[in-house]
């Protein structure tokens, strides 16, 4: 049975790939903010779950990954679902630093202590939820593009740092689109090709079952992001994209 932590377990598409691990039987240790909604889960399924509660934003957030790796008694997949992000095109500068906060300061924290655990025992494989926001910098959203882009490329590197090291350890850069969550505003913002969350996160067990690196979903995203790279820049800036 696969041992499985999950960072940012509480809702949206985190609570999606808790249930779908759980119905292949696989031991989870779950993680975020929301010490009732892990307790609530942890009871639903007491043979399977343990929990610890985890602000990835603290400094004290790896020694609590280390302490829920420890609770499940070991790991071999790391999922990072947890993020932020928000439309901000008034340029808010109180939003747009605790997004970074939470997408670069919290990724790295987490990212990094999963994979220092990985290299100690010698293997292992590393999921995190970044977004197709990424590929270009979206003017309703900068903070959020700008570390959806960092994600990709902090996930690069410790994939090419693991080759140097001769280290087993996996990676998947998981991309989706606009996904039906608390992240997303929807009653005041529409978004196109909206995905419902359990949607998203049986996509997400088939690219971890084939281990891709990286994993754009869905098609019709796969489709416009493949469009959105040919675009150039001085156009791209031109462009009145918004909700």
């Amino acid at each position: 049975m696969k041992k499985v932590i999950i960072i940012g377990a509480t809702s949206g598409i985190g609570r999606e790939l808790v249930f779908s691990m759980l119905k292949r039987g696989w031991l989870l240790g779950i993680a975020g903010r929301r010490e009732e909604l892990l307790n609530e889960l942890r009871e639903s399924y007491p043979e399977n779950i343990v929990t610890y509660p985890i602000d990835v934003t603290k400094e004290d957030a790896t020694e609590r990954l280390m302490r829920l790796i420890e609770l499940r008694g070991g790991m071999d997949l790391f999922c990072m679902v947890s993020g932020m992000g928000r439309q901000n095109p008034a340029l808010d500068e109180g939003l747009e630093l605790r997004t970074a906060e939470t997408n670069v300061s919290g990724f790295i924290r987490m990212i990094t202590g999963a994979y220092r655990y990985f290299e100690s025992v010698g293997r292992g494989h590393i999921a995190a939820i970044s977004s197709i926001a990424g590929t270009k910098g979206l003017g309703a959203a900068p903070a959020y593009s700008a570390t959806k882009r960092f994600q990709n490329t902090y996930i690069d590197a410790l994939a090419q740092l693991s080759h140097i090291k001769n280290v087993n350890i996996r990676f998947t850069d998981i991309r989706p689109g606009f996904v039906d969550t608390a992240l997303l505003n929807t009653a005041d913002h529409t978004y196109p090709m909206l995905m419902q969350p359990a949607k998203v996160a049986g996509a997400i067990m088939r690219a971890l079952d084939k281990k891709k690196r990286v994993a754009v979903i869905d098609r019709r995203y796969r489709i416009l992001v493949f469009f959105w790279r040919l675009i150039p820049r001085w156009c791209w800036e031109r462009m009145k994209i918004s909700n």
